[in-house]
């Protein structure tokens, strides 16, 4: 194809690319959803036709003229990419911890729903060890001891064949599960992020106080207490998001049931996105830390004592903001 011909076939897609490139350049000026997807698939062929340019040998100011095009499509591309990496990380440091901290009163009910019976089933399980068999099969008790094992070169799950990273996966999919069921059953009116956070706390309660008395304390808190910090209180963080739903369906004010729910879905939906990135921290110290029987144990009470207050501060602290000015983090 000659090079007036391929011009002419092809310059209104080069045009239609410079203008969007022009409003992309300027910040002030709003674009749609439609004019991204736009972009990407003119850059694309942008990319195409510069190399076409440069293979067929047409005239330097052709290809500098698509060069240039394809340069300034790279860095507005670049500078997209590393907008979204700032701004999830400004999500991360700013926006989600200040968010819990708005709704603290959900994030203390939950607390209490799921450490309350924690504490009070642990000390009963210690004075009455035959009360865990109410809540658990002696089958799944049996299990746990031989998770916790001392014997056990790994603690937490059988891993006769399985890999660090297979269980980092399993940490992840488990761990999702349970708090997107303690969130979405916040629809039943509360009750039904109650009822979880009530059972993983009994849960948590007795089979800590069954290892207790079985001798194996020393194998149990030391694994539980480095992903904890982030798992449990990611866990209180979804019941909070599912008790705000269930609260907007009792007491939707002057609005309609619907509307309410709805209002309150955009701030619950943004709580679970701070809790899946906890959750995928908790699975990887899970993973690959709490697990190694070969540390010794003063070292993971020290780890997982600071990752407790590394939690606490990151959550009550971060994103607010500072007397000169910005944000703390």
């Amino acid at each position: 194809m000659k090079q007036q011909q391929f011009e002419q076939r092809y310059s209104a897609d080069w045009q239609a690319f410079q203008q969007l490139l022009e409003a992309l350049e300027q910040p002030a000026t709003p674009l749609q959803g439609r004019d991204y997807e736009q972009f990407g698939r003119l850059y694309r062929r942008i990319c195409h036709f510069q190399s076409l340019a440069r293979e067929r040998r047409y005239s330097s100011h052709l290809v500098d003229r698509l060069e240039q095009l394809v340069l300034r499509g790279h860095r507005q591309l670049y500078q997209h990419r590393r907008g979204m990496r700032f701004g999830m990380l400004r999500f991360l440091l700013i926006e989600f911890p200040r968010l819990v901290r708005e709704q603290q009163r959900y994030f203390w009910l939950s607390s209490l729903l799921l450490y309350g019976p924690a504490l009070l089933f642990f000390a009963a399980v210690i004075w009455q060890p035959d009360l865990l068999y109410s809540l658990l099969p002696p089958a799944q008790v049996d299990r746990f001891e031989r998770m916790y094992n001392p014997d056990n070169a790994v603690f937490g799950a059988a891993r006769e064949a399985a890999t660090n990273l297979y269980m980092f996966g399993y940490y992840i999919e488990n761990n999702i599960s349970v708090a997107f069921r303690t969130f979405g059953f916040g629809l039943l009116l509360g009750v039904g992020s109650m009822v979880i956070l009530l059972f993983n706390g009994l849960l948590l309660g007795g089979v800590a106080g069954h290892l207790s008395n079985v001798g194996y304390y020393h194998t149990f808190f030391p694994f539980v207490i480095g992903h904890g910090s982030f798992e449990l209180t990611a866990i209180v963080i979804a019941g909070a998001a599912g008790l705000k739903l269930g609260y907007s369906l009792l007491a939707p004010g002057n609005l309609s049931r619907i509307e309410s729910l709805k209002r309150a879905g955009q701030v619950a939906v943004r709580l679970i996105y701070g809790v899946v990135f906890m959750l995928v921290i908790a699975a990887f110290i899970e993973a690959f830390w709490s697990a190694d029987a070969s540390l010794p144990v003063w070292i993971k009470y020290t780890i997982g004592t600071g990752l407790w207050l590394l939690v606490i501060l990151w959550l009550t602290r971060s994103g607010r903001p500072r007397r000169g000015g910005g944000y703390g983090n």
